[in-house]
């Protein structure tokens, strides 16, 4: 008799912020975990935190400030702030992966500071930011991870967007408490060759987000092929959490049965 066995050797997590939306948080929060997944937030400011550690689900990441940005003094002193702020959040929550962008972003994911370029200066005082957060990170035990966005499609002049940026960012910091939110969506969009990019980025990735291109929808929708990324994953030792953050094609339940199947190795 064959006996079939499943692996998934990731932990898999998905965001409550665009599944199940004609719930309220806290009851996608709640199916989302009965359903055997961790659980994505972004900003907790509009969250009843009281409610959300009730419901005894495990999250995986949440927006690691409120407002701020990496490449200038003045933003990078409110970033640091607002981090503070969030890292206490973190904590009643358990989260253990706070997320940064390169600026803080409005309601539609567009740059509060747009930048067509990223000067010198501005590297300097990123790589400057990082550190602090890092330091920040070690006092408190969490790690801070910094997302690739693209620019083309959602959004259009955030700075250090690019896995490429983020990755050079993330290396030269090169300290354990900042890692990078690799984002497989954004990356196909901005530049492609997504199992380079992952073997490239290895040693410094926090957590994988995946959805499929286009539409923002789940793997197997679109053009990202996402079980030779699984198995590329699986080959060089990843076992961190691969996060489910895109829309439901159609039943949002089926969407995450296709996640859970793509990542999940049948034998």
């Amino acid at each position: 008799m064959n006996q079939h066995t499943s692996i998934c050797p990731f932990t898999l997590a998905a965001c409550a912020e665009m599944l199940f939306r004609d719930l309220p948080i806290v009851e996608r929060v709640r199916k989302l975990d009965a359903m055997g997944f961790q659980v994505e937030i972004w900003d907790w400011t509009r969250h009843n935190i009281d409610a959300l550690a009730n419901t005894g689900a495990t999250f995986s990441s949440m927006t690691g400030y409120i407002e701020g940005t990496l490449g200038d003094k003045e933003g990078a002193d409110r970033l640091v702030e607002t981090a503070k702020e969030s890292i206490a959040v973190a904590k009643r929550l358990g989260i253990p992966r706070l997320n940064l962008h390169g600026t803080g972003l409005n309601g539609k994911g567009l740059p509060l500071k747009p930048s067509d370029r990223i000067t010198g200066a501005m590297w300097i005082c990123a790589h400057d930011t990082l550190t602090r957060l890092a330091d920040l990170g070690r006092q408190h035990d969490v790690t801070f991870v910094l997302e690739n966005l693209n620019t083309q499609v959602d959004h259009p002049g955030v700075p250090f967007a690019r896995a490429e940026d983020v990755l050079e960012l993330v290396a030269n910091v090169d300290r354990p408490e900042v890692r990078i939110m690799l984002d497989l969506y954004h990356a196909q969009i901005g530049e492609g060759n997504l199992i380079e990019l992952v073997h490239r980025c290895g040693p410094y990735i926090g957590e994988i987000q995946v959805a499929d291109v286009p539409g923002r929808f789940e793997p197997g929708s679109g053009e990202i092929h996402y079980p030779a990324i699984a198995r590329a994953l699986d080959r060089m030792g990843y076992r961190g959490t691969v996060g489910f953050e895109g829309w439901a094609s159609g039943d949002d339940t089926s969407a995450l049965r296709r996640f859970r199947d793509t990542f999940t190795f049948h034998h």
